[in-house]
């Protein structure tokens, strides 16, 4: 649901949680190239009176929540460090949407879409993608099932927007965060379709979410799946010929990762509806991601 919301840049003031995160980064760098007054949130998720505090200060308009465990290297982490999980995850995230409602705030929290993995209901191919209102399915990592579990209790609060974010990738192939940086530094892949989030397409769409007030359940991938390999003959296409890979299969994959990884399509529908001008994941990395990394002429 949305209300409509005034839209001058003027009356907009926002608060963002994760400043040293990658989307907390871009967020800002995004409003500052819109002329949004902007701050990030100094206190800690899970200390309730420090939120107070930065909300006394700043008094936003909107807040975001770009913070949050997703484990270093990767979620294997969390497998080992579970309360340091719940406490940012679970504890700290509904302490932040609970002091935005006490204030009337529409919360933008960035979550996860790795809550679902394919099914009889929705086989892989099948093109049947995971809906909003669909029970997340996949609880194989302590990561997403903190994820699933925060998502279930949030459905409860009225002025949250949850954006369901998947294996996400920008234009910044230098960052070890990226997706596509990630796959092309792996010794081998698996090579499965998913659904994925253009950062450079859709995290502009996530602030104009903010100004429309829209909440909810909210699939923030773009329409269609991508597989490993397909992103990888990109790769070698527009960045580097010489680029070489090995595949590997899950079962293979299985004996090197601690926990079992999400692959899912999820149903782009609603985030389309509300924004037509979305691209398909291919049409986006092509023209978001590969097209201005381009370094190799294509014959044509």
């Amino acid at each position: 649901m949305g209300t409509e919301a005034n839209g001058s840049s003027s009356s907009l003031n926002f608060l963002i949680y994760g400043r040293t995160g990658w989307i907390g980064g871009v967020l800002g760098k995004l409003c500052e190239a819109q002329g949004i007054p902007y701050t990030y949130g100094s206190g800690r998720l899970e200390d309730r009176r420090s939120l107070i505090a930065d909300l006394d200060s700043v008094n936003p308009s909107h807040v975001f929540n770009a913070a949050g465990v997703t484990g270093r290297p990767n979620v294997d982490w969390c497998e080992s460090h579970k309360v340091e999980t719940i406490r940012t995850n679970v504890v700290g995230t509904l302490t932040l949407a609970d002091v935005c409602r006490e204030r009337g705030l529409v919360l933008i929290n960035y979550a996860t879409g790795c809550i679902f993995e394919y099914d009889s209901g929705h086989p892989l191919g099948s093109g049947l993608g995971f809906k909003e209102e669909d029970t997340p399915n996949f609880t194989g990592s302590f990561y997403s099932k903190t994820k699933a579990m925060v998502e279930e209790l949030l459905k409860n609060y009225e002025n949250v927007c949850t954006l369901r974010v998947r294996m996400p990738i920008s234009s910044d192939l230098s960052n070890p965060r990226n997706f596509i940086t990630k796959i092309t530094r792996y010794e081998k892949v698996v090579d499965i379709p998913n659904s994925m989030t253009i950062l450079d397409e859709l995290l502009p769409i996530s602030l104009e979410m903010a100004k429309r007030n829209l909440t909810g359940i909210w699939n923030f991938t773009n329409p269609g799946v991508v597989s490993h390999n397909e992103i990888l003959e990109m790769y070698k296409e527009f960045v580097d010929p010489s680029f070489t890979w090995k595949n590997f299969t899950l079962e293979e994959q299985a004996k090197v990762i601690v926990a079992p990884r999400s692959n899912n399509e999820l149903d782009a529908t609603k985030l389309k509806t509300e924004f037509p001008e979305l691209l398909s994941i291919k049409e986006s990395l092509v023209k978001f991601v590969f097209e201005p990394n381009k370094k190799t002429e294509i014959k044509g």
